[in-house]
């Protein structure tokens, strides 16, 4: 089991401050939430938290950016997606600065605050505004990775972060579509921390004599689609599993490169349906919604028949 999302995320700023003088870090009175506050520890000087107000957090992470520094900003991701949506698009994706939104409890894993902090829309919200990219790890590792990554990118990057600690996964040499499982018969592709619950998926198909070949992708936008499509092209199914409505998120990413490229597959689509969340144990609560190794199993086993 890999460390808290979080943890690796914090720990990984402090880590790159020493090689990055320039990288500064802000945070909207959350930082023991996010672990940002390990940066705050390390460079007090180089750290900002600005209280709760994410809006003006993110104007002064732009103003920043004009003067050659590297902000990342950081606090939970419905209220960078929601609250400061405005300011995201208009001072940052706009003039294409090098900002790095770091949405923390992605998803449901604020689990026990309920539908008002668990933030099933960013992706969609974040991947429609030019210039953002847009990265959902899976594991730590990915975490680590993907600021790796936006600390290399000259415009805006959204890193949406998970606050439990999920399974590690196969690694890549940078952040990018990994192949979890080898299969036949039907392709499974995964955005972030599903990709474990589809990777035990895949063991349980594996006794009903179903070989799923398994997708972790991180990247929703820029789109690592490419294996994706090798894939299909093979099994002729594909499921794809994300913990978002899937309104304009994974599955609406998934399906419009395939319509525009002519690609014709077996589909199915495992997300949140047009509802809002509640409160519970975050495990069993991703079950509730569709997310859990039974589900995607049995969702998989539907489409290879």
């Amino acid at each position: 089991m890999s460390i808290a999302m979080r943890d690796a995320f914090g720990k990984k700023l402090v880590e790159l401050g020493v090689t990055h003088p320039n990288l500064v870090v802000l945070d909207a009175d959350v930082s023991s939430s996010t672990k940002s506050a390990l940066f705050g520890k390390a460079y007090p000087e180089r750290f900002f938290n600005v209280g709760v107000a994410e809006a003006n957090m993110v104007d002064i992470a732009a103003g920043m950016a004009t003067a050659g520094l590297r902000p990342v900003v950081n606090a939970f991701a419905i209220f960078l997606a929601l609250k400061a949506t405005d300011q995201i698009r208009n001072t940052i994706c706009y003039n294409n600065l090098p900002v790095i939104i770091a949405g923390a409890y992605g998803g449901l894993s604020d689990s026990f605050d309920g539908a008002s902090h668990q933030a099933i829309t960013d992706i969609a919200i974040m991947r429609a505004l030019p210039n953002m990219q847009v990265i959902v790890p899976s594991d730590s590792f990915q975490a680590e990775q993907a600021l790796e990554y936006a600390l290399t990118q000259q415009g805006p990057v959204y890193i949406r972060l998970n606050r439990n600690a999920m399974p590690d996964l196969p690694r890549a040499a940078a952040i990018s579509t990994v192949k979890v499982t080898e299969g036949s018969d039907v392709t499974i592709a995964a955005n972030g921390i599903t990709a474990s619950f589809a990777a035990e998926a895949a063991e349980l198909l594996k006794k009903e004599g179903i070989k799923a070949e398994v997708f972790s992708v991180p990247m929703v936008k820029p789109f690592g689609i490419e294996a994706i499509v090798e894939s299909v092209a093979k099994t002729g199914r594909l499921l794809t599993v994300e913990e978002h409505v899937l309104a304009g998120g994974f599955a609406s990413a998934v399906s419009e490169v395939f319509m525009k490229r002519g690609i014709s597959c077996r589909f199915d689509a495992i997300g949140i349906e047009d509802t809002f969340t509640e409160s519970g144990p975050y495990i069993p609560l991703l079950a509730k919604y569709g997310i859990s190794a039974e589900n995607i199993a049995a969702r998989a086993m539907a489409l290879s028949k």
